[in-house]
């Protein structure tokens, strides 16, 4: 994988939150691509309860000042960046006060799931791929983590579809263990809608439950990693329908071998 470029885009990411599946999983494999020589970025969301002395996370005033819109709302874009101690890996942190400042991922104290959830991910997906255009960082592969990062796939694919820095761009989602049970909120279909998406293209987030999502994701991914061992029957038959070309759940100790060659025999 030398030389090649992988922009990991995740929900969440060790050492900055708690040790899940795909908190892990979004460490791991960029650090076994880095390992290879691979040119890697990753990106998450600046989440308030993120300890930005500790992790020495600071602003890129040259990234940051732009606003994004959302469902017809201006929001403002902040970057901030730190590296993972001893790896030499740059993570860049997609911030915004509104959105991200409160002390939880999710969901409140009491595990309610945030109402603006869908509009945190509409942000979340707008701003990694703005702020990439800024770096002028071409990757060759784009690889989603999570569901907040879900979005991604979609914009990349309607919106950002004449954006000639992608042209050769592949994206690849990994599927994880649904993580939240019910539904984002109703209008979500409408506010990516609001963004020239084709509704055709998003019929599933009528119901925007996990899988829903999930789903959506696939159908705009060029290639799929079934990145849990016991996903829902149904997401697995639908990513076995799909047409697109996936990787089946990998264990841990073997995951590296079977990663770079999906990359290099599958996506690149």
């Amino acid at each position: 994988m030398e030389d090649k470029r992988i922009l990991y885009v995740s929900s969440e990411v060790v050492p900055y939150l708690a040790e899940n599946e795909v908190s892990l999983m979004s460490y791991d494999v960029p650090k076994m691509i880095n390992d290879q020589g691979g040119q890697i970025r990753i990106f998450m969301p600046r989440y308030g309860n993120i300890n930005e002395r500790r992790h020495q996370l600071h602003e890129v005033i040259r990234l940051s000042g732009m606003n994004l819109v959302v469902n017809d709302l201006d929001m403002p874009l902040i970057i901030k960046v730190a590296s993972i101690p001893k790896e030499r890996i740059q993570v860049y942190f997609i911030d915004n006060d509104e959105y991200f400042k409160r002390k939880a991922t999710f969901t409140d104290e009491d595990g309610v799931l945030y109402p603006d959830n869908d509009e945190r991910s509409i942000f979340f997906a707008k701003g990694v791929v703005e702020t990439v255009k800024k770096l002028n960082w071409v990757p060759d592969i784009i690889h989603v983590h999570g569901w907040l990062a879900s979005l991604l796939p979609i914009y990349m694919k309607h919106y950002y579809k004449d954006e000639a820095l992608f042209a050769d761009t592949k994206i690849v989602t990994s599927v994880y263990t649904p993580s939240f049970e019910g539904t984002l909120d109703s209008e979500m279909m409408n506010k990516v809608k609001f963004d020239n998406v084709p509704q055709e293209a998003i019929s599933f987030l009528e119901t925007p439950n996990y899988e829903n999502i999930l789903k959506t994701a696939v159908n705009h991914s060029d290639a799929v990693v079934i990145a849990s061992e016991n996903l829902p029957a149904s997401l697995t038959k639908f990513i076995e329908s799909s047409g697109k070309p996936f990787l089946p759940f990998v264990a841990k100790e073997k995951f590296a071998e079977a990663y770079t060659a999906f990359y290099k025999n599958t996506v690149l």
